[in-house]
C-alpha cells in the first residue's frame, strides 16, 4: 500500500478522544489537529515527542485535512516505524494475497472485501474459486510491542474479535476455511495474544483454533512512502 502523496513529518503533542491527535508539524511549527484512525490504547505509542507522519487531504467534507499514519517508537531495539491507522491492514493483506504473496492463501480466483455472512457480521476477505471450500480471512491489525521483538494482540479489550472468532468456527464446521490473519504494522520476530489485556479474547481464540480455525501472522515494512506486508513472524506455542 503506497502513500498517494508524501507524508507531512510532525511531532506528537497529545493523543486524546481517542480519535484526535495534536501534531507539531516540522515545516511551519503549526500545531494542528489530526485524525487518529485507531480505537485501540495505542499503548507505548504515544510518547510525547514522538515523531510522526500525516497523510493530508483535501477534501473539504472532511473536518480534519490531516490523519496520523506512522509514528517512531522505541522498542529496546532502536527507533521502530509503526503504523497506527487501521483502516489499511484490510488493503495491505488484500493486495499481498492477490499478489500470491502469502503461501496459504495462494490459489483462489476471485477475492472479495466486507462480505456479510454469520450473525450480522461481515468479514474482511473472502477467498473462492479454485475448486476449493471458500476460504474466510478475518484480518486485525497489531501494532503492540512490550517486549522487544514480540508482536501482541489486542492492546485492549475487542468483544467484536471474540465474536468473530466463533463466527469463523461456525464457518468451519459448515465446511469452509477460515483463517485469522495478524498483520503486524511493525517489524517484529513473534506474535502472541496479550491473554492478560483480553482474557476473553485469548479463550475465545483458543476455541476457534480447537474447531480449525487457521492463524497467519506476517509484518509489514513501514517507511514513509509505503507500507507492505513483508515476511511471516512465527506465532507462539501457546497460542497457535
Amino acid at each position: 500500500m503506497r502513500f498517494p502523496s508524501p507524508l507531512v513529518p510532525g511531532r506528537l503533542v497529545r493523543r486524546y478522544k481517542r480519535f484526535l491527535a495534536d501534531i507539531v508539524l516540522d515545516a511551519s511549527g503549526e500545531t494542528i489537529v489530526a485524525h487518529c484512525a485507531n480505537p485501540g490504547s495505542m499503548m507505548g505509542l504515544q510518547g510525547e515527542g514522538n515523531r510522526v507522519w500525516l497523510s493530508r487531504s483535501d477534501n473539504p467534507a472532511r473536518k480534519l485535512g490531516h490523519s496520523w499514519e506512522i509514528v517512531e517508537a522505541e522498542f529496546g531495539r532502536g527507533p521502530e516505524l509503526v503504523g497506527i491507522n487501521t483502516a489499511w491492514p484490510n488493503g495491505i493483506a488484500a493486495e499481498a494475497i492477490a499478489a500470491g504473496l502469502i503461501p496459504g492463501l495462494r490459489g483462489y480466483p476471485t477475492l472479495r472485501r466486507e462480505v456479510k455472512y454469520g450473525r450480522n457480521s461481515r468479514v474482511d476477505i473472502l477467498l473462492e474459486g479454485g475448486g476449493r471450500p471458500a476460504c474466510f480471512v478475518e484480518v486485525k491489525n497489531v501494532h503492540l510491542m512490550r517486549v522487544p521483538g514480540l508482536a501482541e494482540f489486542p492492546d485492549s479489550v475487542t468483544s467484536r474479535g471474540a465474536k468473530h472468532l466463533d463466527e469463523l468456527g461456525d464457518r468451519v464446521e459448515a465446511g469452509d476455511r477460515a483463517v485469522m490473519l495478524f498483520v503486524v504494522q511493525m517489524a517484529a520476530d513473534r506474535f502472541e495474544l496479550a491473554a492478560d489485556i483480553d482474557p476473553a479474547y485469548a479463550a475465545a481464540f483458543a476455541r476457534a483454533r480447537s474447531r480449525g480455525v487457521e492463524a497467519l501472522a506476517w509484518c509489514c515494512r513501514v517507511t514513509p512512502e509505503e507500507i507492505v506486508l513483508d515476511r511471516p513472524v512465527e506465532i507462539a506455542r501457546d497460542a497457535r
